[in-house]
């Protein structure tokens, strides 16, 4: 793999591009948002693992400006805050994942093969339909009926991962699994707070509901 690794802590960064250099993967780094950006923007990377705390630009601003100009090489947030807001707001920037300081070195490896793998799977030009809702999975764009629907790069991640598997019970361990390559804490609403709004921005006046709960196990997404 080509990894760009931007850290503005030097010591990390040279632990981190000689571990990654080890396992055979050619690491470029930087030091700075900016840079970051500029480099992300100009090169084909497998993968970018990206601090938050970053001078000249943060890490969320970095991968905002990287998914407004449809640069969608899966990006590793790494970070030292960790509460289910932290989490939200680094996913909706257009983040894949997201790694706690200090971590193990093995779980960021296991982490970035995850979401590579998560971008294998994604077809470039194909749709998914649930009743009268329609995902371009190319343009991005969502419609139900006659109107568009905005939604958030993580919103849009929840939204096909339903689709995709619409009739089917899915419980929140499995979405963990598909969504974060990690196990949440018990005490994260995280997936709770998606699920609210992708109902909210999905039913408009008398439109039946698509996402339903079944209590005690999961949910469900289907035209009822």
């Amino acid at each position: 793999m080509r990894l760009l690794v931007v850290e503005d802590d030097r010591r990390l960064c040279d632990v981190l591009r000689r571990g990654l250099s080890e396992q055979g993967h050619v690491v470029d780094v930087a030091h700075d948002g900016e840079e970051g950006e500029q480099w992300a923007s100009a090169a084909g990377y497998d993968a970018i693992v990206l601090d938050v705390n970053l001078p000249k630009q943060n890490g969320l601003e970095v991968v905002r400006a990287l998914r407004g100009k449809r640069v969608r090489t899966p990006v590793l947030i790494l970070t030292s805050r960790d509460t289910a807001e932290d989490v939200i707001e680094g996913l909706d920037a257009g983040a894949d994942d997201y790694l706690r300081k200090p971590f193990v070195f093995g779980e960021l490896e296991a982490r970035l093969r995850t979401i590579l793998r998560r971008g294998e799977r994604e077809p470039l030009d194909a749709s998914l339909q649930v009743g009268d809702l329609t995902f371009d999975l190319s343009s991005r764009r969502v419609r139900r009926g006659g109107r568009e629907i905005d939604f958030t790069a993580r919103e849009l991640a929840f939204l096909e991962y339903f689709m995709r598997n619409a009739g089917r019970l899915v419980t929140r361990p499995m979405i963990e699994d598909a969504l974060f390559a990690r196990e949440s804490e018990a005490t994260s609403n995280v997936v709770e707070v998606y699920v609210s709004r992708l109902r909210s921005k999905l039913t408009s006046g008398r439109e039946p509901q698509l996402l339903h709960t079944v209590r005690g196990a999961g949910y469900r997404f289907e035209m009822q």
